[in-house]
């Protein structure tokens, strides 16, 4: 099955035709572009519908209902006629231990059920993006998670709520030195050393409580666009996988289409 796939995020908007499991093309642009007459979602759409071979269905996921309505809009425009599916609480193949299941993102649960199908539960997903969110799966489901902030949000946050800090690219924030020379040095360790810290803060307290449920050591799977600064000592002990939310898009479409 060959399925087009699409995450709606605060930040950016990943495109991905996936295919027996895997991710065969892949694309990402600004959510703000979107409707970008020249490179937005509707022309993305029409080159879609153009492929060969089409896709046998679409399956998306937003957090951003505002880019939801013009998604909506784009495929009415593109005159979409393959099979369509909006990922929900409602109709997501997993289930959630969660009281009030309306309050989990849409991106979460596809981060969730890709981590149940790809890989040993239970599961904890890193995603580091503009917020840093931790899913976690047992054996019963889907059990919840943590919200904290993402260095995008750190390091804008620090510019725009002081009188004297410069701005920071979230993207350039490595420093060799372990103390700063700068305040530019200092507040990039600060973003980057801090994150390390709550990260692994926040997976140890996540293991305790696995363990308390009886679950087994989890597999951790990290994704997003800050991983990169996640200490390379980790790696042993983490699975990469930058396309795991369009991978879950595509299973919760086979799974619903059935």
């Amino acid at each position: 099955m060959r399925v087009f796939t699409v995450n709606i995020n605060n930040t950016n908007t990943q495109f991905g035709t996936v295919q027996n499991n895997r991710l065969v093309e892949r694309k990402s642009i600004s959510t703000t572009l979107l409707d970008n007459p020249e490179r937005g979602i509707r022309q993305i759409l029409h080159s879609v519908l153009k492929s060969n071979p089409k896709p046998d269905g679409l399956c998306y996921s937003s957090v951003v209902p505002k880019s939801t309505c013009l998604f909506k809009e784009a495929m009415d425009n593109a005159k979409w006629n393959l099979p369509a599916i909006q990922l929900t609480y409602r109709n997501c193949p997993l289930k959630l231990n969660f009281p009030k299941p309306e309050e989990i993102g849409q991106d979460r649960l596809a981060n969730a059920i890709a981590a149940e199908y790809l890989y040993q539960v239970p599961a904890v997903v890193i995603d580091m993006g503009t917020a840093v969110t931790f899913d976690i799966v047992s054996s019963r489901g889907y059990e919840g998670g943590l919200i904290a902030p993402g260095l995008d949000l750190m390091t804008r946050y620090l510019n725009e709520q002081t009188a004297l800090l410069p701005k920071l690219d979230p993207d350039d924030l490595i420093v060799s030195a372990g103390i700063g020379k700068s305040t530019l040095e200092a507040m990039k360790l600060g973003c980057v050393i801090g994150m390390e810290g709550m990260i692994r803060a926040l997976l140890l307290r996540v293991r305790k409580e696995l363990n308390r449920l009886g679950e087994g050591k989890p597999t951790v799977i990290a994704t997003g666009g800050s991983v990169g600064v996640l200490p390379k000592k980790w790696l042993p002990d983490i699975t990469f996988n930058p396309d795991i939310a369009l991978i879950g898009l595509a299973r919760a479409y086979q799974v619903l289409k059935v």
